[in-house]
């Protein structure tokens, strides 16, 4: 990989990285003892009938389905970073290729290339 795209690339995951780490930080506290793991905070009203507390039910439903995909986003990106770090990045897990140059500039978080895994 040319070092113009990996820095163009890594620039990018860093980027998300931040992004995702912030958008989880507004209503969630990452885990001190678990890597990659998030906890959705559960909105707490000091008096609230029986209404405010259903929507409050249906909003911490919410916010565990999104935590849970914004977590796996962010555990991608940060693996990606790795593999920069370690000279892995770019190799398809599945068949050992290299991954299309094209599909990491769309994700650059891919751990596949589209060769094989069609």
């Amino acid at each position: 990989m040319k070092k113009e795209l990996a820095e163009e690339l890594k620039a990018k995951l860093e980027e998300q990285q931040k992004s995702l780490q912030k958008e989880l930080e507004s209503f969630a506290t990452e885990d001190p003892n678990l890597e990659h793991n998030w906890e959705a905070k559960y909105p707490s009203r000091e008096d609230g009938d029986r209404d405010e507390a259903a929507d409050d039910a249906q909003e911490y439903d919410n916010a565990l389905s999104l935590e849970y995909s914004l977590e796996l986003k962010l555990k991608d990106v940060k693996m990606a970073l790795e593999k920069m770090e370690n000279g892995t990045y770019g190799i398809c897990e599945k068949c050992g290729k290299e991954i299309e140059e094209e599909r990491l500039k769309a994700v650059p978080e891919a751990k596949f290339c589209m060769k094989d895994n069609k």
